[in-house]
């Protein structure tokens, strides 16, 4: 079995760097995970009408109201299976610009052939993402159509007027040695949101389960 990522992007992921392929690699078969480790140079949001908006996002670790330069986060990506016999990943991210981190937590799985982003502690939002591999080996990822779920029976398309489309691009520095990651968080109307850009090394433990620690309160069924 391949990893979501090279399902998602089918011959395409094999023009990803060979770093790049060993990073979206991950999954129950792949018998690793990816746990990395950097500096976001620089975590910045927009006008300051935003800040309620980033506020309640964090509530449940949707997204992250600090702004900072040369701010240590980590990420981790492991392989589990949810309740629902779905392969998963984490996609957990810490970052440590005051004395207790902030967390934007997310988990991936396939769906339909295209790789589906939960995001938050609860897995209130799902997500469907568009990946596109660049010429240089690197990976576009961009969000797109959202739905939110609540409880058994709340769920509606939510609407992209109050939230926002993220573009991330990540690519593997061969000189340097490092995975380098930008994204930026925009909504049609208002404009920027939110957007992070930084650098970061991988270690890949052996991994066949992920940390509870990493896995949410409340897997969601509906895609």
């Amino acid at each position: 079995m391949t990893s979501i990522f090279e399902s998602a992007l089918g011959d395409d992921f094999a023009r990803l760097s060979p770093m790049m392929q060993k990073r979206f690699g991950v999954g129950l078969d792949s018998g690793y995970a990816c746990v990395g480790t950097g500096v976001m140079s620089q975590i910045r949001r927009g006008p300051w009408w935003v800040v309620p908006f980033l506020y309640t996002g964090k509530l449940r670790n949707i997204l992250i109201p600090d702004v900072g330069e040369n701010v240590p986060f980590t990420i981790e990506n492991y392989p589990y299976r949810d309740p629902f016999g779905r392969e998963t990943v984490t996609f957990v991210r810490e970052y440590r610009v005051r004395r207790r981190p902030s967390r934007f937590d997310a988990t991936m799985i396939l769906s339909n052939g295209r790789v589906l982003d939960y995001l938050g502690t609860h897995q209130h939002l799902a997500v469907d993402l568009d990946l596109k591999v660049d010429d240089d080996g690197s990976l576009r990822l961009t969000s797109n159509a959202q739905r939110f779920y609540e409880g058994r029976f709340v769920g509606f398309r939510f609407p992209m007027l109050f939230s926002g489309r993220a573009q991330l691009h990540e690519r593997f520095d061969d000189a340097a040695g490092v995975y380098r990651i930008r994204m930026e968080v925009h909504n049609r109307v208002f404009g920027f949101l939110f957007g992070y850009e930084g650098e970061f090394t991988c270690e890949f433990p052996a991994a066949a389960d992920a940390p509870v620690r990493l896995k949410p309160v409340r897997h969601e069924r509906r895609v």
